[in-house]
């Protein structure tokens, strides 16, 4: 692990909250990147006010989806510091600032540095080191860390997860975007892409939204046709074997599960045995954590109280 070096932000954040997250670090473990060649996966870690966490509150770990970077969840990072929770967040291997494994550019592949990361930052002695939230792909990535680490993680927030098996392909569509000629036909395209898959209301598209999602984007090495686990029944066959709790934190008009929802909430009783708690947020799209973040909050800390 090399020295931590500040945190580069989005740009149009509001001046202070902007220079709240500058104050973190930017931390790197060690990950095989090709043959015999070794690549820096990047953390970024944020304390509380006064550097004392809550008591009993191990570190939060916050996995982004896909075609993202830990700019998925800025409006939460904040409040959570307050809340007394120390707060680590990587660029998943293959987005933001991380390079691709050696192994492959779907969630399978991702598992294995992440754990190896977490456990270099944090260090194990037989119990768990932290609790661990992934939004959408980085909720699939999340339950198969688990899969392989039963004891890394005291508990699970699943937000927005895929691959639970009950809704068809087909209930969004995203525009290509690199193809076309100019800068203002990728920016159409990226906000419809925001409008279709990300959030419900249209109306907080907003400039910061437009920032992170094309920012994160243009650095996506690992293509949409090479992720394929997301369209799959793999998470609902993946939570028999997560021994921590487990919650589910879903927008009530998330895009993945359009009229679903209900038939959503069945897979999770049936397939999760250490589900405690199936919330839905009113008014929010797939991006919830970003849609409605203090509704997201509420239900994210009563998941790390145990409630």
């Amino acid at each position: 692990m090399t020295p931590a070096t500040p945190i580069a932000t989005p740009t149009l954040l509001p001046a202070a909250l902007r220079q709240r997250l500058a104050a973190g670090q930017r931390l790197v473990t060690p990950m095989r990147v090709g043959t015999g060649d070794m690549g820096d996966l990047v953390w970024h870690r944020w304390l509380p006010p006064g550097h004392a966490p809550a008591p009993g509150a191990p570190p939060l770990v916050l996995l982004h989806g896909g075609s993202g970077s830990w700019t998925h969840w800025v409006k939460n990072i904040a409040p959570l510091l307050d809340a007394g929770r120390t707060v680590l967040a990587p660029d998943m291997p293959g987005f933001g600032q991380s390079p691709l494994p050696a192994d492959g550019a779907d969630a399978d592949s991702m598992a294995a540095p992440l754990i190896d990361g977490l456990r270099a930052l944090l260090g194990q002695q037989g119990q768990a080191v932290c609790d661990l939230a992934g939004f959408s792909f980085g909720g699939l990535t999340a339950a198969l860390m688990l899969a392989q680490a039963p004891q890394l993680a005291r508990r699970l927030v699943l937000v927005g997860a895929p691959a639970m098996g009950v809704a068809p392909d087909g209930q969004y569509t995203l525009q290509a975007w690199r193809h076309l000629p100019t800068a203002h036909a990728q920016l159409a395209a990226h906000r419809h892409n925001l409008g279709a898959l990300m959030l419900h209301d249209k109306r907080l598209i907003d400039d910061v939204a437009l920032q992170i999602h094309v920012h994160n984007v243009q650095r996506d090495r690992a293509p949409r046709y090479r992720r394929r686990l997301a369209r799959t029944d793999i998470l609902a066959r993946t939570l028999p074997a997560i021994a921590c709790p487990v919650y589910a934190i879903y927008g009530e008009h998330d895009a993945i599960y359009r009229n679903y929802l209900p038939a959503l909430e069945a897979a999770y009783i049936r397939n999760a045995p250490t589900l405690r708690k199936f919330t839905l947020i009113a008014g929010a799209g797939h991006w919830v954590q970003y849609e409605a973040p203090g509704a997201f909050l509420g239900a994210l800390l009563a998941a790390l109280d145990g409630a």
